[in-house]
This record gives C-alpha cells, sequence and structure tokens, in this order.
C-alpha cells in the first residue's frame, strides 16, 4: 500500500515540476509555478519519508529539515540585488548533497555489498561526485565574485597554461573514474576515489576564477546545469525516478538557459568557459582625450517632459542602488503627462538571467512595458529619449565595429539610435568587459553622474 501511494505521489510530483517550468513562462500564472514547485517538492519528501526503509530514522531526517529551515529561511530574506549569489549558493547546495550522497553510497556498498557496485551504478556515483563537487565549489566561488568577496576577485584571474591544467584535472578524474569502474571494489578504490573528489573540488575552483564578472549570467545557468544533471546520476545511484526526472528538468532548463545567454553575448559555451572574458583591456593610446558631457537632472527633466517616447534601458547600476521603486515613481509622472515609457530589457544585463525583469516587477511595473532587446531596436530610431540606468556594456556601440573590442559581435540595445541619450553612472570607470563605452562620448549623449536612486529621485522632484 505504501508503494502505491509513493508511486503515485512521485507521478504527481513530477506533473507539479513539469507545470511549474510552463508556468513560469508567463508572468500572470508565474505565481501558481511557483506554489505547484513547492507543493510537489512537499509531496515527494513527504512520500520519500513513508517508505518503510527511511521512516525509522525520522529524527535525522527531522534534524537535517530544520537545519535546513535555519540556513534556508535567511537566504530568502535577502535583498532583490543578492538573488545572483543566493542562487549561486544554492546551487553550491545542491552540488554538494548530490557529491555526499554518492560518496555515502559508494563506501557503504564497498564496506558492506560490494556486489552492488555493478559498471551502471559505479558511473552513475563518478558522474554525480564530479559534477555534484565542482558544482559546489565552482558555486561558491561564482557566489564570492557576485557579492565581492575581498579574496575572490570579480576580474579573470589567468595564469600560464592555465587551460591545459584545468582539462588535465578533468581528464585525470575521469581516468581515475574509469579505473574505479572497471575495478570498483579493490584494496586502492577508496584512495583514488577520494583522489577523484579533490581533483572535481579544486576542478570547480580554476573553472570559475578565469571567468569575469560579465559572464556570471551564462556561468549561473551552466551550474544550474552542472546541478541537475549530478540530481539525475544521484537518482540513477539510489534508483528513484522523481529525482531523475527533476534534475533532468533543472539540468535541461540551466542548458536551454546558458544556450540563450550565450547567443545573447555571441559567443560558445567554450569561449565562455575558457575566455576570460571581463579582463582588462589595455587603453590604445590615440593622442585624443575624449570627454563627457554633464547634465543636470532639472535640465534632464525638462528634455523628459518634452519627449513623446522614453526608452529605459535599465542595468546592474539600477540594482546596486536599489532605484527601482524610484524609477517607478519617473514611470508615473511621465505617464501622468502622456508620454509613452518603454523598458528595453538586454538578456544578460545584470548579473543573472530575468534579474531586470524581477527588478521592475517587485516596483510594479506593467510586464507589458518591458520589450526585449530585439524588438525594442526596431523602435529605438523614433525614441526621443533613451534614459540609460547603470547599464554599460549592453549599450556600448563598440560591439557592432570595434573588432578588437572584447564584446565585438554581441548584440546590444541601440541606444545610440535615440535622439538623445541621458547615462545615470556612479563614476566614470569602464564595465565588466573593462572598456570604455564609445556611447558616453557621443555628441547625442549627456552623463547624469551620481548613484542611481538619487539621480532619479532628482528627476521624479523636477517633473513633480
Amino acid at each position: 500500500m505504501i508503494e502505491i501511494f509513493t508511486q503515485i505521489s512521485y507521478v504527481l510530483a513530477a506533473a507539479l515540476f513539469i507545470f511549474s517550468l510552463h508556468w513560469m513562462n508567463d508572468p500572470k500564472t508565474a505565481r501558481h509555478g511557483v506554489f505547484a514547485g513547492v507543493g510537489g517538492m512537499l509531496l515527494a519528501i513527504i512520500a520519500t519519508w513513508a517508505q518503510p526503509a527511511i521512516i525509522v530514522h525520522h529524527v535525522w531526517i527531522v534534524i537535517a529539515i530544520a537545519l535546513g529551515f535555519v540556513v534556508g529561511v535567511p537566504l530568502s530574506r535577502v535583498p532583490l540585488t543578492a538573488v545572483p549569489q543566493r542562487t549561486a549558493l544554492s546551487h553550491a547546495f545542491g552540488g554538494l548533497a548530490a557529491g555526499l550522497v554518492g560518496t555515502a553510497e559508494f563506501f557503504l556498498w564497498l564496506n558492506e555489498a560490494p556486489h552492488n557496485l555493478t559498471t551502471f551504478r559505479m558511473t552513475a556515483i563518478i558522474a554525480e561526485i564530479v559534477l555534484g563537487y565542482l558544482t559546489f565549489t565552482g558555486s561558491l566561488m561564482a557566489a564570492g565574485k557576485l557579492q565581492g568577496v575581498k579574496w575572490i576577485p570579480q576580474r579573470p584571474v589567468t595564469y600560464p597554461l592555465q587551460n591545459v591544467t584545468n582539462i588535465g584535472l578533468l581528464l585525470l578524474a575521469i581516468g581515475l573514474g574509469i579505473a574505479l569502474i572497471l575495478n570498483p571494489a579493490q584494496a586502492w578504490s577508496s584512495t583514488a576515489f577520494l583522489a577523484i573528489i579533490v581533483l572535481a573540488l579544486l576542478f570547480g575552483v580554476l573553472l570559475i576564477i578565469p571567468i569575469g564578472g560579465a559572464d556570471m549570467p551564462t556561468v549561473i545557468s551552466i551550474l544550474n546545469a552542472y546541478a541537475g544533471l549530478s540530481a539525475v546520476a544521484m537518482g540513477f545511484v539510489l534508483n528513484n525516478k522523481l529525482l531523475i526526472i527533476a534534475g533532468a528538468l533543472d539540468g535541461s532548463s540551466g542548458l536551454i538557459l546558458s544556450i540563450i545567454m550565450c547567443k545573447a553575448m555571441n559567443r560558445s559555451f567554450v569561449n565562455v568557459l575558457f575566455g576570460a572574458f571581463g579582463q582588462v583591456q589595455a587603453a590604445q593610446v590615440t593622442g585624443e582625450e575624449k570627454v563627457y558631457k554633464a547634465e543636470t537632472a532639472e535640465g534632464a527633466a525638462q528634455l523628459l517632459e518634452q519627449a513623446n517616447l522614453v526608452v529605459i534601458i535599465p542595468g546592474y547600476g539600477m540594482a546596486v542602488s536599489q532605484a527601482q521603486h524610484k524609477v517607478r515613481e519617473l514611470y508615473d509622472q511621465l505617464k501622468k503627462r502622456d508620454i509613452t515609457v518603454k523598458f528595453a530589457i538586454h538578456p544578460v544585463a545584470g548579473r543573472m538571467p530575468g534579474h531586470m525583469n524581477v527588478l521592475l516587477a517587485e516596483a510594479e511595473i506593467p510586464y507589458t512595458d518591458l520589450v526585449e532587446m530585439d524588438e525594442m531596436n526596431t523602435d529605438m530610431p523614433q525614441c526621443d529619449v533613451a534614459l540609460v540606468i547603470g547599464a554599460n556594456d549592453v549599450v556600448n556601440p563598440a560591439a557592432r565595429y570595434d573588432k578588437t573590442s572584447p564584446i565585438y559581435g554581441m548584440p546590444i540595445i541601440d541606444a545610440d539610435k535615440a535622439k538623445t541619450v541621458f547615462a545615470i553612472k556612479r563614476s566614470k570607470n569602464t564595465g565588466f568587459a573593462g572598456i570604455e563605452n564609445e556611447l558616453y562620448f557621443s555628441d547625442k549623449t549627456w552623463m547624469l553622474f551620481g548613484d542611481a536612486k538619487t539621480v532619479v529621485g532628482e528627476l521624479v522632484k523636477h517633473l513633480s
């Protein structure tokens, strides 16, 4: 009876996971997607817990759940600006869980039932621990870069023969894994297994340190795929079909999202993982000093008031200053004057996929006014004022024509085609790509230096 209940519950949970992803496709049903995902996971936990072989250990399960709440509740209360690093930490926990389960199963079977270490199970265990542990350390490094931890540089860290070293470590781990698969119960098996764990942990660190902050949205998606694949392997090890389904959904969604991110930057997976994008470029000496043209909030407000179409282009600077609510006030002031206001959203703006969408949704800006890059670019020549809030590389015209630029070929929002551009920027520092933004030196661009929240607040004050 319990077995039937478990299997039915697993089928329902799998259906809820699928519906959760489907409902996430539309902002109107996204909340249903969240509840479906939570409900599916709760049902899966209850069904698994009810199994006779597991229920006898309910004290340990209660302790584990309690510890999960201790960690999870504070993580759920982080500001939206910290969601990217919180997401990376979630991937780290998922990878660590998969790695620990694989480690426990291997040593349990090695000591008590070596006959269970079949070729198939050993293959699944090796895949589980390699993917799990490299996801763990890689995600911790990504979270550290996003958080700005002092001992983890945000810029790429490169050294001679770096790619050769990384690939060599991975191949060594795979080689040891193959040896274990063929000889799982030898005297040296435990040592080889622990060596694979160390190599996977080290590879996760070395995989992420050469990647700059500009690639973090794609890196997070790739790590999400790794976490999902490690869960699939864990499902095969534990003979749990629901884990296989959930992991496959997680891994495939992360892979699809990574493909979208790479397409948005006109780059490949190999280039993201090994290209050290975001490394500071040496400035070319031309003998000509470029000069910014500054404008006051009052002057900008006067021009905004006379516009018919205003396109707001948000970036990470808006997230850092938490200016989304002030942006909503600016939006309301412009709409009162019958001015059409649209938000141009670049797929990799911010530090994670959909970062700008989440922030603007928090400020209750109508989703219909959030326009994807390709669609918005067709209307940019008719735009009277483009207001760039903390965005940098995603509006840099050098991506179109400068073949020496690290962002050459990356699709951008065509802010430079607007009649007038106002760019809000905290300082004259470069963006993640480490290059100057040609847009800021254009004849039609005026700079509004300062914290985005403060500057937008000044615009609202003058308009009101």
